[in-house]
């Protein structure tokens, strides 16, 4: 695999990772925020229920080759609680050197990775605090709950050479309070016990992985007989045009063979059902006591902040319109 396929595949993966994390416009007081980690969660069994949430992911997929250079690994964001303190003491929100903060969420990547065919591997991510300073006594604690959980590869053969690989991933995770669903903020309080947004990637030197959407003709039967439960298995990588890759991304976000990040997307948005173009305009638009608080809430809308102010007309105008390619209807002539 090369290079660039690597950096395609990492590019994809980041953005399916991260979609709906931050919504425009991106401010903690925005109503479109009041409602997070939407997408691909996995919550303990203890609270998955009431809240009507999963505490299990599954993906199933063909594949032909040898299971012994098999890799999965399952990436998700672990949400963070970051505290504004002064003195040691919560606060709500504080200006510091001209900068705002605001208590409210953040998250941090997780990865877990199995190797070597079919087997099963722990998810065990302690606890921990880790506390910024900022000046005149004033900091910034992040904390987050211990997650644990499994994750289990699992072959079975389907055809002459071709096996079903399911990946089943597990929340375990101790100590979630039975939640009120009819409470408003129940799914958001269960969240930091939860694997949000969870994507995962399966991959092989030498074995490939077979379409599920345009399956060969003979294989077409044991592609229809796979189930994903809250995932959506693509291909992705090099399109070598017969239907098959060397990786998959089994995403909550539902997406086309051989998906790619748009070559003129200037970086994350956090919401890919809007036009590039579109939504930049739109932050350009906020007012600045909006885009103060903005910039408060979340270190990476101050990301986006920063980027779309930064655009000069050239990359705006980039983002306008591209036309990929051309296709021939079929029976029509150009």
């Amino acid at each position: 695999m090369t290079r660039s396929d690597l950096c395609d595949i990492e590019k994809i993966t980041r953005t399916c990772l991260y979609e709906g994390y931050l919504l425009w416009p991106y401010r903690r007081s925005a109503l479109k925020n009041a409602k997070r980690w939407t997408f691909g969660g996995v919550f303990p069994a203890s609270c998955a229920g009431a809240l009507g949430e999963p505490d299990t992911m599954t993906t199933q997929v063909l594949y032909e080759g040898s299971t012994a250079d098999l890799t999965v690994r399952v990436r998700f964001l672990h949400v963070v609680d970051r505290t504004v303190t002064r003195d040691g003491q919560p606060v709500d929100e504080l200006t510091v050197d001209g900068r705002r903060y605001v208590s409210w969420q953040e998250v941090t990547e997780r990865e877990v990775v199995l190797t070597g065919g079919p087997g099963s591997t722990c998810v065990d991510i302690p606890e921990g605090t880790d506390t910024e300073p900022l000046t005149d006594g004033a900091a910034l604690v992040r904390s987050w709950r211990r997650l644990t959980g499994t994750v289990e590869m699992t072959a079975e053969p389907v055809a002459d050479g071709v096996r079903r690989l399911t990946v089943r991933i597990v929340n375990t995770t101790p100590g979630c309070p039975l939640p009120d669903p009819d409470t408003r903020h129940a799914r958001e309080a269960a969240a930091v016990y939860a694997f949000v947004s969870t994507n995962t990637v399966l991959s092989s030197d030498e074995g490939r992985f077979v379409s599920l959407l345009d399956p060969p003709e003979p294989l077409r039967e044991a592609a229809a007989a796979c189930r994903n439960e809250g995932t959506w298995p693509v291909l992705v990588g090099e399109d070598t045009g017969d239907g098959r890759a060397r990786t998959v991304l089994s995403s909550p976000v539902t997406l086309y063979d051989f998906p790619r990040v748009a070559p003129e997307s200037p970086g994350d948005l956090f919401d890919g059902t809007e036009i590039d173009q579109l939504l930049i305009l739109s932050v350009l638009s906020l007012t600045e006591e909006e885009q103060a608080e903005a910039r408060a809430s979340d270190p990476r809308a101050r990301e986006i902040l920063d980027r779309c102010a930064g655009l000069d007309h050239e990359e705006l105008m980039s983002l306008h319109g591209t036309i990929r390619e051309f296709r021939a209807v079929p029976g029509e002539g150009l």
